[in-house]
């Protein structure tokens, strides 16, 4: 989607802007929570994860994207941290549109965004991991070319979930 289809559609992209970390702490809450009984755990390992992040963010090496309505309302987001960039590659994190913008595209606009900004900065792997069952995802990042490279018992998260990791080589 160009950013002229996203201004017809009322959506607007972003980097940081106040309540950001609050609101897709809120994102990631409305669909984890009720789909997968993700609590408390999961709740304050994206706040504390994401919150250090953002202290540290820096805009040549990393991106912090948000999608918003015209009435201010965040429908979305997505991050590349390169902190580790040379050891493991960048990491896609916190990728969630909240349940009104699913199925909208904008989730592949944003995907499409972080792969631009990946491809911009010359990283050779991009990696993300998520848990088995997010069949909707899952198609969306083999689209991007990202493949399965391991699963695993791991449950990062708290939800009894088996963990997936899955790279994408440029």
């Amino acid at each position: 989607m160009t950013d002229e289809e996203l201004a017809k559609r009322g959506i607007k992209l972003a980097g940081y802007l106040p309540g950001a970390l609050a609101e897709t702490v809120r994102l990631h809450m409305e669909y984890y929570a009720p789909q997968w009984n993700f609590g408390v755990a999961f709740e304050t390992k994206v706040a504390s994860e994401m919150a250090e992040f953002l202290g540290r963010l820096d805009a040549d090496r990393d991106l912090f994207l948000t999608a918003h309505n015209d009435q201010g309302d965040m429908l979305g987001s997505i991050t590349i941290d390169a902190e580790e960039v040379d050891s493991e590659g960048a990491h896609l994190r916190w990728f969630i549109t909240s349940d009104a913008a699913r199925g909208t595209g904008l989730g592949r606009a944003l995907m499409s965004r972080a792969i631009q900004f990946c491809d911009q900065c010359g990283y050779d792997r991009i990696y993300l991991t998520t848990f088995a069952g997010l069949e909707a995802a899952r198609h969306l990042y083999e689209s991007f070319g990202f493949v399965m490279v391991s699963e695993s018992a791991v449950d990062q998260w708290q939800g009894g979930v088996r963990e997936q990791r899955f790279e994408r080589a440029l």
